[in-house]
C-alpha cells in the first residue's frame, strides 16, 4: 500500500462524516446513516482512482469503518479486514478490566474474496475469472478494494457490506484490524490479548499497540498489520 493510498484511507472518514451530516440533518435515522456510508465509499474510491490514473500507479487498500449513533453501531467493511466485537456472556455485565470469565468473540463482518460462490458469480458476470489458486485473474485475493483499477472492468468494486446492531451492557469492547492481523491472530484470540490488556489497566490505545507489536516481532505477521481497539464504558 503506498502512501498516497493511506492518504486517501485517511480522508475516508471525513467524506463520510460529511455526508452524514447532510443527511442526518433531515433524516435522523439508520437507513440515511448507510447511504451516506455509501456514498462516503463510493466517492473515496473515485477519487483513488483518478488520483491512481494520474500518477500511475495501481495500488489498492481494504477497509472496515465503525460508527456509533446513540445506542446502535454501524459496522462497514470492504475486501478482508475485519471487525470483531467482545461480548460478555454472564449476567452482571462487569467490565472489561473487572470480569473474570473469558469473552464471547463474534465476528461482525463478511470477508470479500474472490473464491467466494457469491463474489466469483459477480466476477465471472463481469467477465473477469477466479484462479486455481482462488484469486481474481489468477493475481487479486479480495473482490472488492479501494483502488486497484486494473481490476474495476472485471468485478472489483467498492461497495461495502453494512450491518448494525443495538449497544447493550454485555458489550465490551471491539477490535478493528486488517488481514495481517488476523493472519496470525484468530478472533478468540484476539480477544483473549485485548482483554487481558485492559485488566492490565492498559488503555484502548495501548492495548491496540500491543496487540499489533505481538502479531509482528512475537507471531511474526508479515503482512500489513494495524488494529483498532474501541472499549465500551457502561456505567
Amino acid at each position: 500500500m503506498t502512501d498516497m493510498v493511506v492518504a486517501w484511507l485517511l480522508n475516508l472518514h471525513r467524506k463520510i462524516y460529511i455526508q452524514m451530516l447532510f443527511q442526518l440533518a433531515y433524516h435522523m435515522d439508520i437507513k440515511a446513516a448507510k447511504r451516506a456510508i455509501l456514498e462516503g465509499f463510493r466517492r473515496t474510491d473515485e477519487s483513488l482512482l483518478q488520483e491512481s490514473t494520474k500518477g500511475n500507479w495501481q495500488d489498492g487498500a481494504t477497509a472496515v469503518c465503525l460508527w456509533i449513533l446513540g445506542q446502535t453501531v454501524l459496522v462497514a467493511n470492504l475486501g478482508d479486514a475485519k471487525a470483531v466485537l467482545a461480548r460478555s456472556s454472564n449476567e452482571s455485565h462487569q467490565s472489561t478490566s473487572e470480569a473474570g470469565s473469558a469473552l464471547k468473540a463474534i465476528l461482525l463482518t463478511r470477508e470479500h474474496k474472490a473464491i467466494y460462490p457469491q463474489e466469483r458469480a459477480r466476477i465471472q458476470k463481469a467477465g473477469g475469472s477466479v484462479g486455481a489458486n482462488g484469486r481474481l485473474q489468477g493475481r487479486l485475493e479480495v473482490s472488492r478494494a479501494f483502488g486497484d483499477r486494473q481490476f474495476k472492468k472485471v468485478g472489483v468494486i467498492a461497495t461495502p457490506d453494512i450491518h448494525s446492531f443495538e449497544l447493550t451492557e454485555k458489550e465490551q469492547f471491539i477490535i478493528l484490524g486488517c488481514d495481517g492481523l488476523w493472519g496470525v491472530f484468530g478472533p478468540s484470540d484476539a480477544v483473549d490479548f485485548v482483554q487481558k490488556q485492559l485488566k492490565e489497566k492498559s488503555s484502548a490505545t495501548m492495548a491496540a499497540r500491543r496487540l499489533v507489536r505481538e502479531a509482528v516481532r512475537e507471531r511474526r505477521c508479515k503482512d500489513n498489520c494495524t488494529a483498532i481497539v474501541i472499549v465500551f464504558r457502561h456505567n
